[in-house]
């Protein structure tokens, strides 16, 4: 499953402001999606929510029920246990926004100092996007095998965020060749993505993340359905450079996505635990820190004199000792303190210096 030559690590994306990639900052992007229900006004409280989480982005989705679905086009069992109609394009046409209420979102977002972000669903709202100026394209997992929305994002020449959920390891294959072949790899970030409602921890599979990422040379991430607090955490430690968490005002509200959503308080509980594992995997870097400085200078040893040596002495091995602290000759340089002479009396048990000796 090789796509693209892989040097090294893969190369960063900018995304707005922040960069996606090895050694930086996880991009957060709070997935309001349709937890608005078809009200602005709902929408509008989710972005600042989000802000007020810690998220850098909040995302939504952008569609027209009638081009999205057929009129028998069914919805999935999760969506209809969540108070969900039967027909796919009844649902969804109670969750459109106008794109005067994208416009009013976008603006909310510059308000509040977030990055707006939206999945598109047809090559219209892919040109909606671009007209509000979003710094990325999100493809959601199902349309990985859209061939004609994948060409037309491209087209935009922004970064993409594509999810795979649900997709065959060669549909994952064949996606990717499809934007590199676009000229998109370089501004490509994958997000592993299990299209279950919720997502049970036990089919996460988060080393996904990482094969993904050295299968295809570009930066990955997560689109989390989990209902787990930690699981956005669990994934940077597992080199996601992105994650995605759906969150809503309330889990018990009608709609298709509440009950496998976080609330505002969890939200920021997950964002917290990103950030603390991010500082935690630091840049892997080899060798010591600051911190260890007064460790390594109480538990490391010296050469001590292991018995008194008046001065003029010529040092044997059978006159040295090797004992805490890490104070005066590393215990790595024994041999080179064998044959000088001591400059001085010195007493047993002393921590020997190179101003000691000849």
């Amino acid at each position: 499953m090789q796509v693209l030559e892989r040097t090294g690590a893969p190369a960063s994306v900018a995304i707005g402001p922040m960069t996606v990639g090895p050694g930086q900052r996880t991009l957060v992007i709070a997935e309001a999606g349709v937890n608005h229900n078809g009200c602005i006004e709902t929408a509008r409280r989710l972005v600042e929510l989000a802000a007020r989480a810690g998220a850098d982005a909040v995302k939504f989705q952008r569609f027209c029920a009638e081009e999205l679905a057929t009129a028998s086009a069914p919805t999935a069992r999760y969506q209809r246990a969540a108070g969900g109609a039967d027909s796919q394009r009844a649902m969804l046409a109670a969750l459109e926004l106008d794109l005067e209420a994208f416009r009013r979102l976008r603006d909310d977002c510059q308000e509040h100092g977030i990055l707006f972000l939206a999945t598109p669903f047809s090559l219209r709202n892919v040109e909606e996007l671009v007209e509000l100026g979003v710094p990325a394209i999100k493809i959601a997992s199902a349309d990985l095998r859209y061939p004609q929305l994948l060409e037309a994002a491209a087209a935009t020449e922004l970064p993409l965020i594509v999810s795979t959920g649900a997709a065959q390891a060669e549909e994952i294959d064949a996606g990717v060749r499809l934007l590199a072949a676009a000229g998109a790899e370089s501004r490509l970030v994958l997000m592993h993505c299990v299209s279950a409602y919720p997502a049970p921890a036990e089919a996460m599979n988060l080393r996904a993340i990482r094969r993904m990422e050295e299968s295809f040379g570009v930066p990955c991430g997560l689109s989390d359905h989990s209902v787990s607090v930690s699981m956005g955490s669990w994934a940077v430690a597992a080199g996601a450079g992105a994650v995605e968490k759906h969150f809503t005002m309330s889990r018990s509200a009608a709609g298709p996505d509440h009950r496998t959503s976080l609330e505002p308080a969890s939200l920021a509980r997950y964002i917290a635990r990103i950030r603390n594992v991010e500082r935690a995997m630091g840049c892997g870097s080899l060798g010591m820190q600051a911190v260890e400085r007064e460790v390594r200078t109480v538990a490391s040893r010296s050469v001590i004199a292991g018995q008194a040596m008046a001065r003029g002495t010529v040092v044997t091995r059978g006159m040295l000792a090797i004992r805490r602290p890490g104070t005066g000759i590393p215990a790595v340089e024994l041999d080179d303190v064998v044959g000088r002479r001591v400059l001085r009396d010195v007493a047993a048990d002393t921590v020997l210096t190179w101003e000691m000796l000849s």
